[in-house]
Formats: C-alpha cells, structure tokens, sequence
C-alpha cells in the first residue's frame, strides 16, 4: 500500500464514527462520581485542588471502561493511585527542567513498555503520564502537591466505591463473553447444515476463556449459570464439525444428511436459547421443535458408526448447557418450554435431569457441574499486588531491539522528551500539550498512531470550538465550570466506544471547562491547545515514519509460529490413536490453546500489515490469504480426530505413532523453510501414510483424517509456491513440467493414499 492510501485509510478511520451499544447507567454512573470529587474539593479546598481531584476522578472512571476481566474497583483504585505518584514525584522534580525531563524519559519509557503486559495496563500507564504533565502545574508546593495527590487517590476511590454500591449489570462483561461463545456456535451449526467445512473463528471461544479466570473475590460471587458453560462449549464445537464433514461423517446428500441438518438446526436453537438466558440471568426456553428434533427416536435406525456416535454426545452435551446455564424456573410463554435439567433438556440417556430421553452416550465426557456449597472449580487470576511480578516479567521480556513493544517505548520517550523542550521554548502556555498529545495518539502500531493523531487533531478542534462558544456566551463561574466539565466527561463515558473523534471532542471541552474553573481564561488555553496538539499529533506521525515497527515484514515469521502450533496439535491428538488415554488429554488441551493463540497472532498481524505502507517481502496478500486456509483447514482436521478419540483400552494404531513424530518434525521443518521464504515439503509425513496403508487400519476416522493432513499440508506448500511457471523455449508460454518436477509438492496423484482417504 502506498503512503497516499494508508494516509487516506488511517484518516478515514480516525474520523469514523461506529454505532455501538451504549451504556448510559455505566457513563452516568462515572459522571456521579466525577461531580461528587469536584463538588467536595471546590467547596472544602478550592478550585485548584478541585481540578486535580477531578483528573484523578476521570481517569479512574476510564479505567473501569477498559475492556479487562478484573473487578472494576481494582481498575479505578490502580489508577487513581498510579496517577498521584505520577504527579507527586512529578512535582517533586518540576522546578528542574533537566531533572523533570530524566524523570519524564523514565516514566514514558516504562509506560511505553507497560503495552507487553495487555492494553489495559498500557492505557492507564500512558494516560498517567499525560495527564501528569497537566497537574504539576497546579500546586504550589510540596505539601500542596502531596494534598493534590492524596486528592487524586481520593477520586479513583469514590469511582470504585460506586461501582461497588450502584452496581449495573453486574458480572455483564462475564455473561456477554460466554453467551457470545454460545451464541458463535450456534451459528457455527446453522453454517455447517449448508457448508459442511464452514470455518469457525475461536475469538469468542477465547475470549470466554479469559473471562473465567477468577480473583479470589470474584470466584465467591460467581453467578451459578457461569461456572461451567464454557467447558462445555468447549466440546461441543468439533462434535459439530466431526458430525457435519463428509470426510467423517455422513454422505453429503441423503437420509443421513437430512436427519443431520436437523440435529445442527437444533442444537443452534439450544445454544441460542442458553445464550439468551445467560446474557440476561433469565430461565432457559429452548423452544418445542428443537426439543422435538432432539428427542426423535430414529436417529440409531438413521445414523451409524462415527456419526451415530457424534449424534449422541452431542445431544448429551446441549443438556449439559441447559443445565449449566439454567437458573430457577419460570413460566414458560405457549411456544416455548422452560427447561432444566440435562435429561428434560436434550433427551439424552445420560445426564441426571429429570426427563426421559433416548440417546444412549454416557455422557461422562460432559459431565455438568452439580448444585453444591463448594465453588466450582476455575482459572485463577492473581490479585492485584501479585500481578506486578507478572508485568514486570512481560516488560523484561520485550527489552529488545527487534520488539515492537521496546521500539514503541523508545519512540515515544524520544517524542516526549522533543515536544516538551519544544513546548517549553516555543512563546506559547502550556507547552505540556505537546508531549501530552503525543502520549496519548502513540500507540505500538502504525494504523492506531495515524488514525488517533487525526481523531485527537479534528476533536480538539470540534470539542474546543463548542465549549469557547458556550463560554463566550455564559462567562461561567466555577461551579458552573465544573458542571459543564462533569457534562462534557460523561459524554465522553457515553460515546468512547463509538470512535475517537468524538472522545477527544468531548475530552477537549472538559478540559476548557477544568481549566476554566481553576481560573483561566479560554483566551489562555484554546489557541494553545489546538496548535500543540497539532503538533503532538506530527511529532508522533513523524516519529513512526523515521523508527517503524512494520508488521509486513513478520508475516513470515508468523506464519511460521502457527505452522508449529498447528503441527503439534495435530500431531497431540494422532499420537493418542497410538496410545488411547479418552477424551481427557491435557497435552492435546494445550496443544489446542497454543494453536488458538498462534492463529489470534497472525490475525493481529495481518490486521496491523493492511494498512501499512510497506511492500510485502515474498508474502503476498493472496499467498497469505490461502496460506491461512490452509493452516485453518490443518487445525480442522486435527479437531475433526479430536472429537473421535478412543477410549481407553481401545485398540492401539501403532502406525499413529509413527505420523504424529513426522508431524511434529515435519512441520517444525516446514516453519524454518517458511521463515526462510522456500516451499516446506511433506516426504515424511508421506512416507509415513504409505508405510501405514500395509499394515492394516482398524478405525476409518484416524486414516482418513491423516490423508486429510497431509492433503492440507499440501495445500498450504502451493500457496507459497509463488515462482513462475518455466516458459518455453521461444518464451510464448508456461512449459508443461514433467510428472516427476515442477512445483514442489503439488497435487498428489487421485489414486495416493490422500485420495484414498
């Protein structure tokens, strides 16, 4: 992409304005408690203290919007505290040009390398320092500076107090993130009764995961319908997926296929339901065709062998979220039916629910958590003093040169360090707003700086403008100050999720009115501000152009990650054909989450890599596109054999044994020849299906699914095999390669062991 297009796509972006779902309890909950630290501090101290309370106040309330797992007081008291050191020790130092700025280089530095710990922690570091270069120039002296301080702690703990006392929808983040897993599959099952190899993107799976790991605290408040959901969900995706495909399951036309249609469109109208119930804290009602669908008696006279099996503990596992996810019982309207329980709700034979069913799977794979006194077992999350250790891990972890983190920090510390001294000598006030616009566009990749330069730029405008107009024309006071600014802030509370441009107009205003009711006049600060801001925001454009992070030029690299991750998964979940342990293997489990993780990766990467303007460096954007189905497809199949592992004391396949030890290497091998821009070979995985084939195969499902293994690894070796065919001699045409050369890898012959599978 040229430098005139990414320019014009970062523009278009910043500016952008998105419809989401608003939250008007959750931003007038933080607008309250904006207005009780201003009120308190303008009548006891005055309107000096006032305005530093309030940023205290403001910042935690942001934290509380930050997308994060953890209790929402812990965010607003972290940093509410975090921000009164910053400005304590800022103040401390500030009547020193040399030594504010070391100390200004140490702070940028370490907030810039904060982002390896999560966004959220980079959020609230970055945002600490910006608005520190605002409120060390607000006191006075060392005992004031520490009275602003304890100011500011004060208002991180009345934003936490509320949250604790006016609590709205309480545990929504946790119930959003579980009911949008569900809510994923069943849309997954609507996909595969029309496209039986639909793909399915783990995000919500992921995200869910996330949410279940627990404080202490919050692990003893936990909703009963949360605790055990996601496990289940968990294990309902590959029974999908293995009783849709073709290649496992059933023919793609006939009788078979029919009554698998119906089983998929039903168990999407059970996910569905249970979605709904845990979204809302309501009774599941799952509505009477789908129960109908589930309980029908023929699906043994239909359905055999691997599909029959999947039929039945896919029935069993829908009860299993029924009863998971309901709560108490309530009157069911005509076309639904309230159930709860995993016999009543699924018809399976297993399960402890008081219905009769007519599945005949165990279900012990499935098992729902029962009513007890004892908490459910889950991830833990440390608390916040304990996750300090973990960050100051991450951060130490990115301190090199090539890290995209350790760049950020670096260019930010330098443009910091620049727009102050520029600031600091240029004949305008408030020279801070130069470094603190930088801080706050910066980001560690290029298409959030550019398009938060723009937003922050044409907001400042928009936001300065409507409150000099209002100001002209009211001349407020300082408490009419401080109530347009707690006006403003909750506008902002209200559309931050909607796009930057409209934050930064309403974060503009409020800082207009702050300083306004502190006593300076919009002459003093509007002009300022927007030519600072102007070039905070250029100072940031600038400095990404002359020290980049590009994601381009680490597609390869990424890709090579996923690759190894795919490989060890598969080769987890073959090696148990060779040594069956059941369903419960937490070698698989892992090799499962890595992969998840590499696949997250290389999304982000590509995402980042779109709107650069950096030419791809033997990766193009097809080969990438078709490279990234291929690994998809090579995580499918290794699900697909997933959901049909044997059980313990199953036959052993020897054979197994041999391919998942070729897997592993092979693509371990594959990932250094990716990384190394040649096209990987497969000979030993295929060497090793061929040595198969003559000692006998006694379950399809793992045969089939190796031939389907190696016909994805196959597939991804022609998507990078990006050379030009060998032209003729009189170079009119592409030459015809011979059977035994041209392209490596290329596709096998119909009769080989992948097309036998």
């Amino acid at each position: 992409m040229s430098w005139f297009r990414a320019l014009k796509e970062t523009t278009r972006s910043g500016l952008s304005v998105e419809r989401k779902r608003l939250e008007p309890l959750v931003a007038l909950r933080g607008a309250l408690g904006l207005a009780i630290v201003i009120g308190l501090s303008l009548t006891l101290f005055g309107p000096a203290v006032a305005a530093s309370s309030a940023f205290g106040a403001f910042q935690a309330a942001i934290a509380t919007f930050q997308r994060s797992w953890r209790p929402r007081p812990e965010l607003a008291l972290a940093s509410g505290v975090s921000l009164a050191v910053s400005t304590f020790l800022g103040y401390l130092t500030g009547a020193h040009l040399l030594l504010f700025l070391a100390l200004l280089c140490l702070w940028t530095f370490l907030a810039g390398l904060s982002w390896a710990a999560g966004p959220t922690v980079g959020i609230i570091a970055s945002s600490n320092v910006a608005i520190m270069l605002v409120t060390v120039t607000l006191p006075t002296s060392v005992a004031t500076a520490a009275g602003h301080a304890a100011m500011m702690v004060v208002g991180g703990g009345v934003q936490a107090a509320l949250v604790i006392l006016l609590p709205v929808r309480r545990w929504g983040a946790h119930r959003d993130a579980l009911a949008d897993a569900l809510a994923a599959e069943a849309d997954y099952a609507r996909r595969l009764r029309h496209d039986p190899v639909a793909p399915f993107d783990p995000e919500p799976l992921m995200a869910a995961r996330a949410a279940a790991a627990l404080t202490p605290r919050q692990a003893r408040t936990r909703p009963a319908e949360l605790h055990g959901a996601r496990g289940v969900a968990e294990r309902i995706r590959p029974v999908l997926a293995s009783l849709a495909d073709p290649s496992v399951g059933v023919p793609e036309e006939g009788r078979e296929r029919d009554r698998v249609r119906e089983l998929l469109a039903a168990a999407a109208s059970v996910l569905d339901a249970a979605a709904r119930a845990i979204r809302q804290g309501e009774p599941v009602k799952i509505p009477p065709q789908a129960l109908a669908a589930l309980r029908t008696p023929d699906t043994g006279a239909i359905l055999s062998g691997p599909p029959h099996r999947a039929a039945t503990r896919l029935v069993a596992l829908l009860g299993d979220v029924v009863e998971t996810a309901g709560s108490p019982v309530a009157p069911a309207p005509p076309d639904t039916e309230t159930v709860t329980g995993a016999g009543a709700g699924a018809g399976a034979g297993a399960g402890t629910g008081t219905g009769t069913g007519t599945g005949t799977g165990t279900g012990t794979d499935a098992a729902a958590p029962t009513p007890t006194t004892t908490p459910a077992p889950h991830r833990t999350r440390p608390t916040l003093p304990a996750l300090v250790p973990g960050v100051l891990r991450a951060m130490r972890a990115e301190l090199r040169h090539e890290s995209p983190v350790t760049r950020h920090a670096i260019r930010v510390t330098a443009v910091a360090a620049t727009g102050y001294l520029i600031g600091h000598w240029l004949p305008l006030g408030h020279g801070y707003w130069a470094p603190m616009a930088s801080v706050m566009v910066m980001r560690p990749d290029f298409s959030q700086t550019y398009s938060r330069a723009v937003a922050r730029f044409g907001g400042t405008l928009v936001g300065v403008a409507l409150a000099t107009g209002v100001v002209q024309l009211t001349d407020p006071g300082p408490p009419l100050s401080g109530a347009l600014a707690v006006l403003c802030a909750g506008m902002m509370y209200l559309l931050m999720r909607t796009g930057q441009v409209a934050a930064q107009a309403c974060v503009a205003a409020y800082v207009v009115f702050l300083l306004g009711m502190g006593g300076q006049e919009w002459t003093q600060t509007v002009p300022d501000r927007v030519e600072l801001t102007l070039l905070g925001g250029l100072l940031g454009m600038i400095a990404y152009a002359l020290y980049p992070a590009w994601e381009t030029p680490r597609l390869r690299t990424r890709l090579a990650d996923w690759l190894i991750a795919d490989g060890r998964y598969a080769a987890a979940v073959v090696g148990h054909y060779a040594h069956p342990a059941g369903r419960t293997c937490p070698d698989v489990r892992e090799a499962l989450l890595d992969a998840r993780a590499a696949r997250v990766a290389w999304q982000d990467a590509v995402a980042r890599a779109k709107n650069e303007p950096v030419r791809h460096r033997g990766l193009s954007r097809s080969a990438a596109d078709d490279a990234e189905h291929a690994l998809a497809q090579l995580a499918r199949v290794a699900m697909l054999m997933e959901a049909h592992l044997p059980d313990r004391g199953a036959t052993p396949v020897p054979a197994a044994a041999r391919l998942a030890e070729a897997l592993r290497t092979a693509t371990e091998q594959g990932a250094k020849a990716v990384r190394e821009r040649r096209v990987p070979k497969w000979d030993a995985v295929e060497k090793a299906i061929d040595a198969w084939d003559g000692e006998g195969v006694p379950d399809r499902v793992v045969r089939r699914g190796a031939g389907l293994l190696l016909t994805t690894l196959e597939e991804l070796s022609d998507a990078l095999d990006t050379a030009p065919a060998p032209m003729l001699v009189d170079g009119t045409g592409p030459q015809a390669a011979p059977p035994d050369e041209g392209k490596q890898n290329g596709p096998r012959d119909p009769q080989g062991p992948a097309a036998r599978a």
